[in-house]
């Protein structure tokens, strides 16, 4: 299925929480915090500005992004979670 958000949406592939902590001790399901990472996975076009011409989005395919916990709306795309934010509610893009 294939998903193309509008104006100033992001789609997001969740990343999973981590199973183990750094000392190697396993996590139950119950334990594992939401994790606030993704991997975009389509863009719209971008935010429609009052004068009517579109901002590009900063963000693109591919790029590995931090959120707000509480960002966006949760979905479920082949099993998988995914969200979909506003740019606004991006905190960060990892460089590579």
């Amino acid at each position: 299925m294939k998903i193309k958000p509008l104006g100033d949406k992001i789609l997001v592939e969740v990343l999973e929480a981590e199973e183990k902590t750094k000392g190697g001790i396993i996590l139950p399901d119950t334990a594992k915090e939401e994790k606030t990472e993704g991997k975009v996975v389509s863009a719209g076009p971008g935010k429609t500005l009052e004068s009517g011409k579109v901002q590009p989005l900063e963000v693109k395919k591919g790029d590995r992004i931090i959120f707000g916990k509480y960002a966006g709306d949760e979905i479920l795309i082949d099993g998988k979670k995914h969200k979909i934010l506003k740019e606004s509610e991006i905190l960060a893009v990892y460089e590579s």
